[in-house]
């Protein structure tokens, strides 16, 4: 009788956990989505003014909620073992019922449904964020190259102007030399 008991608590309990945990995964599931939205909204090809990395706050988000449905599920796990641990301590005369083995391995599936569901979109969002920060490097270096170009192509026709300029002084040079020559000459 104390184990029916018991197992009723942590059937409720599983239940709590299990809603909550299903709402907390499709806000999760969300939350990747929109990072990759709005990503590609950024970098449709407008330019670069865009930032390519997800902001700070929503990285923090989803990686706060990452951490909240863990913890929910090891909680959950906890529970299912504390329900197992219940049917299994049901006295021998009465053995537990088909419905409360369906319903133990019903949470047990449950649970890895979750798990599986958790450890995809997490995964997937860990992937965007690799992709991002890697196409925000390359970004970053064909700006940083542009730039470096730029400035290159300045120096070389400063450099240039310079040159010309000292060929222009060295001409004067030597037309003021052959000048004074030619009037040395003359006179």
């Amino acid at each position: 009788k104390m184990a029916t008991g018991q197992w009723e608590v942590l059937r409720k309990e599983a239940r709590q956990l299990e809603n909550e945990i299903d709402l907390k995964l499709v806000s999760f599931s969300k939350l990747g989505t929109s990072l990759r939205v709005d990503s590609e909204r950024a970098n449709d090809g407008r330019g670069e003014s865009s930032p390519l990395l997800p902001s700070q706050n929503s990285s923090l988000t989803c990686d706060a909620m990452g951490m909240e449905i863990d913890q929910l599920l090891s909680r959950l796990s906890s529970v299912n073992e504390l329900m197992n641990d219940a049917v299994s301590s049901i006295p021998g005369t009465s053995a537990p019922s088909p419905a409360m083995l369906h319903a133990l391995q019903r949470h047990h599936d449950i649970l890895q449904d979750y798990r599986q569901e958790f450890s995809k979109t997490r995964s997937s969002i860990n992937a965007y964020r690799e992709r991002a920060d890697l196409l925000g490097s390359v970004r970053r270096d064909i700006n940083a190259y542009k730039t470096s170009g730029l400035s290159r192509r300045t120096e070389m026709y400063m450099k240039e102007n310079e040159q010309l300029r000292t060929s222009d002084r060295v001409a004067d040079d030597a037309l003021g030399m052959a000048m004074a020559a030619r009037e040395s000459l003359a006179v």
